[in-house]
């Protein structure tokens, strides 16, 4: 029988990805072995988020060649449709397929075996209008469920719109029927992901919310998440449907990326600093004990000393319960870039006033005319990115103990997941509390509920379980 491995970098919309395409390896009657081991074929799903994240991909896609020097390599996702010309100028790559060709690997790929010369399928990704559906399954705990493609945003430091092309959705009814496959092989927690997730049906006519309500329906699913959804497109009745639900978790993941007004405009973001506290009082004010993340972006040309004191400010003040923190990398193609983040939009590409992607918070006036075309814009020095890193990243922490600390004594249900060091379970509420207990008092994929306390060996939270 032969065999293949994957390696998947970047986002939980590549796990899900790659889940498929593995599926497609073992209906064809390949064997599936860990990345590393010895295997025929060899299929890595890249990331292009960052200047980090093409280093990575280069050096994986060198370490698989390494390992595997027989093996068909096959690289594929976001770098792979970006920079083509710099993945096949690795030795040991036999074929580079783009965002739309992942999708019929064995439509494109001739043969797997080893090549003299790296063939290239990379089609223009403004051509893509189909919609691969995917999903990845952990065992027995959660899987992860693609449920929307593409971006119609053009935020000026992100090259995503580029790599997958327009925003398209799956329809209601085919992710219902992934929901339910995915619940005859055992998975408890489903999260839902996508690159815009509350964009989803505006090609078809349908809305996110109609798909929350079709999938709370579904028998066998325990819990379900929202991976991401912008603070725009988080309507009043996303969150009151949330509220109300015992199967989607009181968690919600909300892109900010600055605290400063004036950041966001030449970030292009669809949002001014108040809408985001507006958005994320309304969530405390109806779920008091959820968990709410946020994106942030450090570093970015337009973001001044003052500009990142003014982000701090904000978030030190925000409730919110974490933060991931990244730092802003050029990347080659987008606006900030280019340099072109100083030139007015044109009033005619998006709405003066009313709502954006048909759901959301009003249009920020530094989408429509820039607030101020002729502002210097500089890059923020490497080691000044590092710093407000570091500083962000420790008010995350100070923000998630405290969320952490106020849940103790709290009633919560865990689904719990895979052992750690030390003979110890990890597990997650439904509220993105991270808890450990003994591997012998439960197991993995099992669901327990009781009470949140502080385990006196570990000083992280437990569950006191039910009699």
């Amino acid at each position: 029988m032969p065999s293949v491995s994957f390696h998947t970098l970047g986002c939980k919309l590549n796990f899900a990805e790659t889940g498929a395409v593995a599926d497609r390896f073992r209906h064809r009657e390949f064997d599936v072995v860990p990345f590393g081991e010895a295997s025929d074929v060899v299929v890595l799903n890249t990331c292009t988020v960052t200047e980090q994240a093409d280093r990575t991909c280069r050096k994986i896609i060198r370490r698989a060649h390494r390992a595997n020097p027989d093996a068909c390599v096959i690289a594929t996702g976001c770098f792979a449709q970006l920079r083509p010309e710099q993945i096949a100028a690795i030795e040991g790559v036999d074929y580079v397929l783009g965002a739309d060709e992942k999708f019929r690997l064995f439509e494109v790929v001739e043969s797997f075996a080893k090549r003299r010369r790296t063939q290239v399928c990379v089609s223009c990704i403004d051509d893509a209008r189909s919609f691969g559906p995917a999903f990845a399954a952990e065992e027995r705990t959660r899987a992860f469920l693609k449920v929307q493609d593409g971006c119609d945003y053009t935020c000026s430091f992100c090259t995503i719109p580029r790599a997958r092309g327009a925003s398209r959705s799956a329809t209601v009814d085919d992710v219902r029927t992934q929901a339910l496959r995915i619940a005859e092989r055992g998975c408890r927690e489903i999260v839902l992901t996508g690159v815009n997730i509350g964009l989803f049906g505006t090609d078809s006519g349908t809305t996110l919310l109609a798909l929350l309500k079709a999938l709370d329906r579904v028998d066998g699913i325990e819990r379900y998440r929202i991976s991401s959804i912008e603070p725009n497109l988080l309507t009043d009745e996303i969150i009151d449907f949330v509220a109300a639900s015992d199967r989607f978790a009181s968690h919600f993941h909300v892109p900010l990326q600055s605290g400063d007004d004036f950041v966001l405009g030449k970030m292009r973001r669809r949002y001014l600093s108040d809408d985001y506290a507006e958005r994320v009082a309304a969530i405390r004010s109806r779920i008091p004990d959820a968990a709410i993340g946020a994106d942030v972006i450090v570093g970015f040309p337009a973001e001044t000393p003052e500009r990142f004191e003014n982000t701090v400010r904000f978030l030190t003040a925000l409730d919110v319960s974490y933060l991931h923190v990244f730092t802003y990398s050029e990347r080659p193609g987008t606006v900030a870039v280019d340099r072109l983040i100083d030139a007015p939009v044109d009033p005619a590409q998006r709405p003066e006033t009313g709502l954006l992607g048909g759901d959301g918070a009003r249009l920020p006036a530094s989408a429509v005319v820039d607030i101020n075309p002729n502002a210097e814009f500089k890059p923020v020095p490497k080691h000044e990115r590092a710093e407000r890193n570091r500083r962000l990243r420790i008010l995350s922490e100070k923000k998630r103990s405290a969320f952490y600390r106020a849940q103790i004594g709290t009633r919560r249900t865990v689904l719990w997941e895979d052992s750690e060091r030390g003979g110890l379970l990890q597990g997650w509420t439904e509220n993105y509390v991270r808890v450990t207990a003994p591997s012998t008092v439960t197991a993995p994929g099992s669901i327990q509920s009781g009470i949140l306390r502080v385990d006196p060996a570990t000083g992280e939270p437990t569950l006191d379980v039910d009699a």
